[in-house]
């Protein structure tokens, strides 16, 4: 124990040094990260007029909230939009053909208007010299209730594929 006393009192300047300059280095450690952290919270509170951390949260809050009532928005406009594209004409389906032998060329036409589960319509024009004449046939799930003619069937085959 004398001997620890002894060192001490021979060299009391040294440690006094040794210690004041392990200080003077925590010390500008701590002062770099202090620095570091005010950069930090000066880019957090920048373009703000609110002077507290909780004003900053209750506005962050306030856009997220919004945000998420934008979003669900866009949801339910999705989904009525889903729903008439449901119900749109998606295919597509025409077949031209001569019905009379005879005469003319390919100037009638078969015509499907189908939307996603195959319901629709299809129409028909027969042409001929006389006149013109137009039907309509309900589609549903690619069938009619209605004797369908083979140009009719093949316009709705095409169609469906």
């Amino acid at each position: 124990m004398n001997n620890i006393l002894t060192f001490l009192k021979t060299n009391f300047y040294l440690i006094a040094l040794i210690l004041i300059l392990i200080l003077l280095a925590w010390n500008v450690f701590l002062q770099f990260r202090l620095e570091k952290t005010r950069k930090r919270i000066k880019i957090f509170f920048k373009g703000r007029k609110t002077q507290d951390l909780e004003g900053v949260i209750a506005e962050q809050f306030k856009r997220m909230k919004k945000t998420e009532g934008e979003v669900e928005k866009l949801f339910k406009w999705n989904d009525n939009l889903q729903k008439i594209s449901d119900i749109s004409i998606q295919k597509v389906g025409v077949v031209r053909f001569n019905p009379f032998k005879d005469t003319g060329g390919d100037q009638s036409f078969a015509i499907a208007l189908l939307d996603k589960n195959n319901n629709g319509v299809v129409i028909s024009s027969l042409y001929s010299r006389e006149g013109t004449r137009i039907y309509t046939k309900p589609i549903e799930k690619g069938n009619s209730s209605y004797h369908l003619s083979e140009e009719e069937k093949q316009a709705i085959e095409k169609a469906i594929k």
